[in-house]
């Protein structure tokens, strides 16, 4: 019997009231799986006018629930408050009305759904698996709308509940470090530090630990758990496209006014356009910044693919013959490893993004220098290394900086040296931020410019420079500014202290753009190697320290000379001019030339058929 006759027995049944609850669930439930939604819909609305049921308010939920798959939304709430007010004990429906009431753009009401199941609802076996998710979900929100102490109480309160969540450990130990609450793994019954390492992010990683290969083991983790296996392969394994121009493609949800488009955007820009026809596919938001609006410019095809789903992502990207596509994501939000995992291009790599291994089996290579990625240390990354002769770190040489503001309207003491260290605060650790507060101790009068990432992180940072013996007035927090007066800072800061192990990337860029002295603790790692790679290109080894002790020492003998920072000015003012770390056409020269090594010159390969 066919899907549609079937219907058409069962709703005279229903008409009738002699079909069975059970017997409803199983024929609406085929019903929606072979596609045909709205006959499962007059199928419950039958059931329910015709039927006397104490499964009533379940008919009801599930109904609603269709409703909401066919985008009727209004109707869903409409069944899922009936299904409340047969049932005011029944909690799913709260939990989808939040949904709901999300996906239609209202946060307050989603919230306020989830916290009626958080204080209504019985932690008992059948309830718990709703309770945590209302839970998990005010903790996403709660993150999203940048209230970070309350999404953290909102994990902890569903760890708590349920040790066991991998997914949640990860966010939880992430919102810890953003607010600077130390030790970062902290104490939840039931749950092991092993537990919350194999759960921490790649990306959370980057500053708990300085040893590549957990961050490979790290990396590996979020691939096994989280990427689909087995996809199939669009791209050609062999051979090149036989264009006259090598098609490369840059992927990002960051081309906007981000880190890596600031960095990025004149290297598209430079590209030969003889050798070279420039990609952009893009999940970004639309900004409305000049920035964005010039690399849209420095593209030769633009794509938004925020729309598409990976797999459609990917054969839009094989649908143009990609020869070489660049990922600038890694494991960061909003990366769409799925997407990259169809292999829409033979050639794939990932660059600037992650600052370590992703450990995604469809990136080939990974563009750094070799004092960045020793080759002692490369068995340590998934990918091959492509190793550029000067410097990994690509630059805008068209960046500026407004006018140099004064120590007051900085809020900055008008006498004693400034340290600064305008990283995010996830890459503060206690251990540096020790070495911090011993070095004020030594240097009088010294203050620490900070950037005020968010009132916890301050908060706890000065609870923490007080329990080591230092004034919360002695540290200074910058709020965040346009970019140009953000650079105009550093006119200011006397030294730039760098964080360990997850070094300055792109602010450590900024930094010796604008000629301020830079003091990094160098180690193991690719984020712990990354200021000292750019202070390598521009000749300031002395800069580079190895242990915390000899961190400490420089730090407090430069702030003891004012004569030898003034000399390190000078010098970046001449790398600035004719240094290697600048000279962003020698880098793109570079880069072209080893890009155009992995297209061979072989056969033209039949582009692909898109089926209808």
């Amino acid at each position: 019997m066919s899907s549609v006759e079937s219907f058409a027995t069962n709703t005279l049944l229903a008409y009738q009231g002699e079909l069975p609850f059970l017997e409803l669930i199983n024929r609406t439930t085929e019903l929606e799986a072979a596609g045909f939604g709205p006959l499962a819909v007059v199928l419950y609305d039958t059931w329910l006018q015709h039927t006397e049921s104490p499964y009533a308010h379940a008919v009801h939920f599930n109904l609603a629930t269709a409703l909401t798959n066919l985008g009727e939304l209004q109707k869903a709430e409409t069944a899922y408050r009936t299904a409340i007010a047969i049932a005011p004990g029944f909690v799913h429906p709260h939990l989808n009305l939040g949904l709901l009431h999300e996906r239609q753009g209202r946060v307050e009401a989603a919230m306020e759904e989830w916290l009626w199941i958080h204080h209504n609802s019985t932690r008992d076996e059948p309830n718990l698996p709703i309770v945590l998710l209302a839970l998990n979900h005010l903790g996403r929100v709660s993150e999203m709308r940048k209230q970070l102490a309350e999404a953290t109480q909102f994990l902890e309160q569903s760890l708590l509940l349920d040790p066991h969540q991998p997914d949640v450990i990860h966010h939880w130990v992430f919102l810890r470090q953003k607010q600077c609450m130390w030790p970062v793994y902290g104490q939840i019954p039931r749950l092991t530090e092993a537990a919350m390492r194999e759960s921490t992010s790649a990306l959370a990683m980057l500053s708990l630990s300085d040893d590549p290969a957990a961050q490979l083991i790290a990396a590996l983790n979020f691939v096994d758990k989280k990427i689909a296996k087995g996809l199939p392969r669009l791209s050609p394994t062999a051979g090149s496209y036989g264009h006259s121009k090598v098609r490369i493609a840059y992927c990002s949800s960051d081309f906007c006014l981000h880190p890596v488009t600031l960095l990025t955007v004149e290297l598209f820009e430079l590209h030969s356009r003889e050798q070279f026809e420039v990609y952009g596919f893009c999940w970004s938001p639309e900004d409305g910044s000049a920035m964005r609006s010039r690399l849209k410019s420095a593209m030769d095809h633009f794509f938004t693919i925020g729309h598409l789903t990976d797999e459609a992502a990917a054969q839009l990207i094989r649908s143009h013959e990609i020869d070489i596509l660049v990922d600038l994501q890694g494991q960061t939000a909003g990366a769409r490893a799925t997407m990259l995992g169809f292999r829409p291009a033979p050639v794939q790599i990932t660059y600037l993004g992650l600052p370590a291994t992703t450990g995604l089996p469809s990136i080939d290579y990974v563009i750094a220098d070799e004092f960045l990625i020793p080759p002692a240390q490369a068995v340590h990354y998934s990918e091959k290394m492509l190793y550029m002769p000067d410097v990994y770190q690509v630059s805008d040489r068209q960046r500026v900086s407004a006018a140099s503001p004064s120590r007051q309207s900085c809020g900055l003491p008008e006498e004693g040296f400034v340290f600064c260290s305008f990283n995010n605060s996830y890459k503060y650790t206690p251990e540096v931020f020790d070495a911090w507060m011993r070095i004020l101790k030594q240097v009088p009068h010294s203050v620490l410019w900070l950037l005020a990432d968010n009132p916890w992180a301050e908060q706890h940072l000065r609870q923490e420079a007080q329990v080591r013996g230092i004034g919360a007035d002695r540290l200074v927090f910058a709020s965040r500014v346009s970019p140009d007066n953000y650079l105009a800072r550093y006119e200011v800061a006397d030294l730039f202290l760098d964080t360990f192990p997850f070094n300055a990337g792109t602010t450590a860029n900024d930094c010796l753009w604008m000629g301020c002295p830079l003091l990094t603790l160098t180690g193991r790692s690719f984020a712990s190697r990354m200021a000292g790679a750019l202070l390598s290109a521009a000749e300031l080894p002395q800069l580079i320290t190895q242990s915390i002790e000899a961190y400490e020492l420089a730090a407090i003998d430069l702030a003891s000379s004012s004569e030898r920072c003034l000399q390190i000015r000078q010098h970046l003012r001449s790398v600035r001019n004719s240094g290697v770390l600048f000279d962003t056409p020698k880098f793109v020269r570079a880069l072209e030339s080893r890009l155009l090594a992995l297209v061979p010159a072989a056969h033209q390969i039949p582009p692909m058929r898109m089926s209808a």
